[in-house]
């Protein structure tokens, strides 16, 4: 049997504005398009009655799949009764079923109810579905061990059940080699390697009762949520993990971050604002870095950001004041300056709606969350509610905003408040969007208040194809975004060409095949 690398399994996401997905049985799904990558295979899925959808007509295919929801799948494929369980919760006698088989272990997923939704790791989720499905558990340990990059991630536990997998050809990396085994799995790659081992080990189904998700909130999205600017919504605030206007209704930013003003002030001037205003975005962070010649050496910059924050209010669109910290990655080193400045920043603003605070950009360099962002965080926040307790906070977290994980177990303690995810395409994938679900699921808001199109450099791609899927993936779970930069730089990342004039509006010929992208997603 050939075999098939979740490059394309578990990782490819195409964007259409096209009809749901239909079954053959006629079920039609609102979010899984004709186009994506598993149309076919959740199709097939819901025809046979494996796994359905939402009451509200949705599949939400980016969602992790819990415990119970995949265990419970597996039992009724295999026609395995449930048995009595205390738990009181809808799988626990399945759940009860497959721990007295050996499927998993007490200690991977205690008898409790909340245990049994959290989402189900890759590593946990291949285990359960060998030990129900696989006929036989024949591998080499030197040839499999070698194809997973991340090997050194995988759970010794783990190796008799994922390396058979990859022998068999279910499961394998993506396109860096990775497994990602601590990773969620989504509903849509749930349905892939259920029919992957399903096809491989010849078992028919029928007769099968189709395991109902749990209709826990569901996720927001551009067709549930609201756009526009600030005469539209108002103050901002947050709900849960939503984005909320003044009268409760989820809100999505989509918008541009400058480059550093204190080398392209010329692309944040009141014109260049509107040309951005008028191709569809209704929010602009100004990047005000703090080395580099930046704020500290130079405090001149912040009469720049000022002026730009002004005429962004004036256009109807929310500012991002954003403290760029980069080369500094201790948000603690110039503590007192960010103290001072956004007070005044406060003091400024607190009357005037639109203004959201990005108080430390990307953290990085040999700092964690507890020690050094979180005691940051709560600094900067409780100065600015002195002040204006009603402001909207943008915090970050180590590894470029990308450490989530640190912020789930350990969150800040204050209202009102998101924490950023930062991503360039050529660079983070799908290991990155799994934190961004395993954070979301556990109550976590998160705004990608930076990204690109290109590697982490800013250069390398355009990585169209990656870019897709996660427009895609901010597009399925209501996250906001600013692209990364508005500028005519000689690198990939620049929405702009160089020698662009944006201050008379932003043709097509002006933009970069970057800017042609990120303008082209503004108003969908």
């Amino acid at each position: 049997m050939k075999k098939i690398k979740l490059t394309a399994i578990l990782l490819i996401f195409i964007f259409t504005i096209a009809t749901g997905c239909i079954s053959a049985s006629g079920k039609t799904f609102t979010d899984v398009k004709p186009d994506a990558w598993y149309h076919a295979t959740v199709g097939e899925m819901t025809e046979k009655g494996i796994l359905s959808g939402y009451s509200d007509g949705s599949f939400r295919p980016n969602a992790p799949i819990t415990s119970a929801e995949f265990t419970a799948i597996l039992c009724r494929i295999k026609s395995v009764q449930p048995k009595s369980s205390q738990t009181g919760h809808w799988a626990g006698g399945y759940m009860q079923s497959a721990l007295d088989m050996g499927w998993y272990d007490y200690d991977e997923i205690p008898p409790t109810g909340e245990k049994y939704d959290m989402p189900i790791q890759r590593q946990l989720a291949v285990k359960i579905l060998m030990k129900a499905l696989a006929d036989s558990f024949s591998y080499d340990y030197n040839i499999e061990s070698a194809k997973i990059k991340d090997f050194s991630a995988l759970s010794g536990r783990y190796y008799d059940t994922v390396l058979p997998a990859y022998s068999a050809g279910i499961v394998g990396g993506d396109e860096k080699g990775n497994f990602d085994p601590a990773g969620s799995l989504t509903r849509a790659e749930a349905c892939t390697v259920i029919k992957k081992a399903l096809d491989k080990y010849g078992i028919a189904v029928t007769d099968t009762e189709a395991v109902t998700p749990a209709e826990t909130e569901k996720p927001v999205s551009y067709e549930t949520s609201r756009s526009g600017g600030i005469s539209a919504n108002g103050d901002l605030h947050v709900e849960g993990t939503r984005l909320c206007n003044e009268k409760g209704e989820a809100v999505v930013l989509k918008g541009m971050s400058s480059h550093g003003i204190q080398w392209f002030p010329q692309f944040i001037t009141n014109d260049c604002i509107k040309a951005v205003g008028d191709r569809g975005a209704n929010v602009m962070r100004f990047a005000m870095y703090t080395e580099e010649n930046g704020y500290i050496a130079n405090n001149s910059v912040k009469d720049t950001l000022i002026n730009a924050v002004d005429n962004t209010v004036k256009n109807d669109m929310y500012a991002i004041i954003d403290w760029h910290i980069l080369s500094d990655g201790d948000p603690m080193k110039h503590g007192d300056e960010a103290e001072a400045f956004f007070r005044e920043m406060a003091e400024r603003y607190k009357d005037t709606k639109g203004v959201i605070y990005e108080i430390c950009n990307e953290p990085n360099g040999n700092i964690t969350w507890s020690s050094n962002v979180k005691p940051y965080a709560e600094r900067i926040i409780s100065a600015i509610r002195s002040i204006d307790d009603n402001a909207l906070i943008l915090v970050g977290n180590p590894q470029w905003c990308q450490d989530l994980d640190s912020v789930v177990a350990d969150r800040l303690n204050y209202d009102n408040i998101m924490y950023t995810c930062h991503f360039y395409a050529g660079t983070h994938t799908q290991w990155l969007r799994d934190r961004v679900s395993n954070a979301v699921n556990n109550g976590i808001p998160i705004f990608v208040s930076e990204w690109g199109t290109s590697d982490a450099s800013g250069n390398g791609g355009v990585f169209a194809e990656e870019t897709q899927r996660w427009l895609d993936f901010m597009r399925a779970n209501g996250i906001s975004w600013c692209n990364w930069s508005l500028c005519d730089k000689n690198e990939t990342s620049a929405a702009l060409l160089p020698g662009a004039n944006a201050s008379d509006g932003l043709s097509d010929s002006e933009l970069s095949q970057s800017g042609k992208i990120v303008f082209g997603h503004m108003q969908k």
